[in-house]
């Protein structure tokens, strides 16, 4: 073993180095110190950079193969005097492309396991990246951090009502009346509105480091990476979150945000990203995996010289080889035991199913041993089930205790609103929670996370207002992004004075709000759309961090009434177990309406359907009504008898706020018929 250093306040006489052990990976605390330990079955030597306070180069620890290495693990036990400083890798051995091999003794490399990164905020700027360039460091640092007993909230899945949110968009712009702006304190200030609104989990867009600027590879652009979709350090809460520029302050102000969610009763779900990282291509910049050992990290074509991507990003990792399923698991339990987070939503998850060939299997072992994981058992696992690599498993996740976000949710509901003709079946089945696509499977409803609108695509207020994507602000020509979204505009583009097209613009936002919060399986709400966030008509604003993207918070008031609406359809979901039940409706639950007194028309092509739900066959408890009209003319629905006391009107999405939905004491009654206006949803309560 070689220890050269260079002056630096704590020597390398004063620094006691030790054998280490082979496990775990990445610099942990130990009684005498730290151990570090690296994977790398195909390095031929490995070096422990460490960094004084100022970012320079102290000692280069040099690891014996003979001591310091057990089968494919590199480790060193080091003294306490390195708490506080940096740490990086440097790493040789073959450059063999045709091979796999991608070593770069040139290159300073990130510990993949690494809790926290300094020097992030100089690497992450607009600069391109080259194998010269500095990488960001791990930081060696204690975990303390006094959680105040906290309990997570553990909501049943049909108890949950997820808000999609960006950390730092939520509270960027000036409206927000924030005092930290964009930051994980920052979303603190807004728990009372959320607590308001109702919903019992936010779902955060990625929050693992990742880097703000990137290369385009196509245009040679440098691009803003609003999203995040692009790691860097799996293990790592985003430094730029935090309030103050220190990898400290980020680990405390994310715990401290996750505390104060849970004392909310809010839960906390993480959008992952464990299907590709920011390395790229065979020209992206080398990191971390690419440097370590590329063959084993990535998928590769038969020939090894080009990596398979199936994640349009450039890579992807090869999640079902041991070593990488390994860190993948390592990853979710340090999220949950060390940030109390209380789910995941993996991002592109098919690819976690895909074997070191890229094929998919029927019963993928990284996805069981999430799901079956001791310290993952109590978590909330909700997949993207599809990829780019052609992979769609929406209704046919493999595994257990999976729910995934439902594609056909969105679209359908999308249609049947749009008028698109003979949607009537279809979004009846959405409706009770998607049976066609779960039921096999001995599945139930709240396997289906239902949305309309996500981060990806259009706001619920853009869907209604445009009848194309307008992403010219991404400089792509206006080719990025879904051309197909199911879209309309009703009679202008883009935004108008005319106060008759924002009014049917508006009533279409309640019919679809609607529609989320009384179907079966679990809503998640686009943050922002309960006060008609806009997005310009751009569907793909991954590289916006700007107002495009920002919430205005000044919409807050102006659509008020709108937000009144979703925080009471909250409220009448969670008082109505019925509506999110864990099972499919059955022939006592439910009783299907057509218009005019006559059964609903399955087959035609007017979008017209009502149904009575609760527990029919009972003398008592309360029924509910559920009448939807997307024609464009009035629909007339006969109604059956209620209770003793007739039917009561909750919710009339083509009635202004606040009688769309109206306090009880101004409820209109309603007996023998109803009759919805166009493109209207009525909802009534038997009293």
């Amino acid at each position: 073993m070689l220890v050269e250093s260079s002056p630096f306040p704590t020597s390398a006489a004063t620094l006691r180095i030790g054998a280490g052990a082979p496990l775990p990976f990445g610099m942990h605390e130990t009684r005498d110190g730290y151990n570090f330990a690296v994977f790398s079955r195909h390095a031929t030597r490995v070096s422990l950079l460490l960094f004084d306070a100022r970012g320079e180069l102290g000692e280069t620890i040099e690891l014996d193969p003979a001591r310091h290495r057990t089968g494919d693990s590199w480790h060193v036990q080091l003294s306490r005097g390195v708490r506080g400083r940096s740490y990086a890798l440097k790493v040789e051995g073959p450059w063999d492309p045709d091979r796999g091999h991608r070593f770069d003794a040139r290159a300073p490399l990130l510990d993949p396991y690494t809790a926290a990164l300094i020097g992030a905020a100089e690497w992450n700027g607009e600069k391109p990246v080259s194998a010269a360039d500095n990488t960001p460091r791990g930081l060696i640092l204690d975990d303390d951090f006094d959680w105040h007993d906290d309990v997570p909230p553990q909501h049943p899945w049909e108890n949950t009502v997820i808000y999609e949110a960006h950390v730092r968009g939520f509270t960027a712009d000036a409206s927000s009346g924030a005092a930290h702006r964009g930051h994980y304190l920052g979303l603190i200030e807004k728990i009372p509105y959320l607590q308001e609104l109702g919903v019992t989990a936010v779902e955060l867009m990625p929050v693992q480091e990742f880097r703000d600027f990137e290369r385009d590879a196509r245009t040679g652009r440098s691009l803003r990476n609003y999203w995040g979709y692009n790691p860097t350090a799996l293990f790592a809460p985003k430094a730029s979150y935090a309030s103050r520029n220190s990898p400290e302050a980020a680990l405390a102000e994310f715990k401290t945000m996750v505390r104060a969610l849970h004392r909310a009763g809010i839960e906390v779900i993480l959008d992952v990203v464990m299907n590709h990282t920011a390395e790229g291509d065979a020209t992206g910049p080398t990191i971390s995996f690419r440097g370590l050992d590329n063959s084993v990290y990535y998928l590769l074509e038969p020939g090894q010289h080009r990596y398979i991507d199936y994640t349009g990003c450039g890579n992807t990792l090869n999640c079902n080889h041991p070593v990488v399923r390994a860190l993948i698991v390592d990853c979710l339990r340090h999220w949950v035991v060390h940030f109390h987070v209380d789910g995941f939503r993996f991002d592109l998850a098919s690819i976690l199913g895909r074997d070191t060939s890229g094929h998919l299997l029927p019963n993928p072992p990284l996805l069981e041993q999430i799901a079956e994981d001791p310290v993952l058992r109590d978590m909330k696992l909700i997949a993207e089930a599809w990829d780019l690599g052609g992979a769609f498993q929406v209704g046919h996740f493999p595994g257990k205790r999976w729910a995934e976000w439902n594609s056909c949710f969105r679209d359908d509901v999308r249609r049947f609103w749009r008028g698109d003709a003979g949607m009537t079946a279809v979004f009846a089945t959405r409706l009770c929670g998607s049976a066609d696509l779960y039921q096999h499977s001995q599945d139930t409803p709240v396997n289906s996370i239902n949305f309309v609108t996500c981060h990806d695509g259009f706001t619920l207020n853009d869907l209604v207002s445009y009848g194309r994507k307008h992403n010219e602000a991404n400089g792509e020509d206006n080719r990025d992004g879904l051309s197909e979204n199911y879209s309309e505009n009703n009679g202008a583009e883009g935004p108008t004075d005319d106060p008759a097209i924002d009014a049917v613009r508006l009533r279409q936002i309640k019919n679809m709000l609607v529609t989320l919060l009384v179907s079966r399986g679990v809503p998640m709400l686009l943050g922002g759309d309960e006060f008609r966030r806009t997005q310009q008509g751009n569907n793909n604003a991954y590289c916006q961090d700007n107002a495009i993207s920002w919430y205005d918070w000044r919409l807050v008031e102006r659509n008020a009434g709108l937000v009144r609406l979703v925080s009471r359809l909250i409220a009448l979901r969670q008082a109505h177990p019925v509506l999110g039940a864990d099972r499919f409706y059955t022939e006592a639950e439910i009783r299907w309406l057509g218009a005019e007194g006559r059964p609903p028309d399955w087959h035609g092509r007017d979008n017209r359907v009502g149904c009575i739900v609760g527990d029919i066959q009972a003398q008592h408890g309360a029924l509910l009504c559920l009448l939807f009209n997307a024609t464009l003319e009035p629909a007339r629905f006969v109604l059956p008898e209620g209770r003793a006391g007739g039917w009561r009107i909750v919710v009339d999405t083509s009635r202004d706020s606040p009688a769309d939905a109206a306090d009880p004491a101004n409820q209109r009654s309603a007996s023998g018929e109803v009759v919805l206006g166009p493109r209207s949803t009525v909802i009534l309560r038997s009293t």
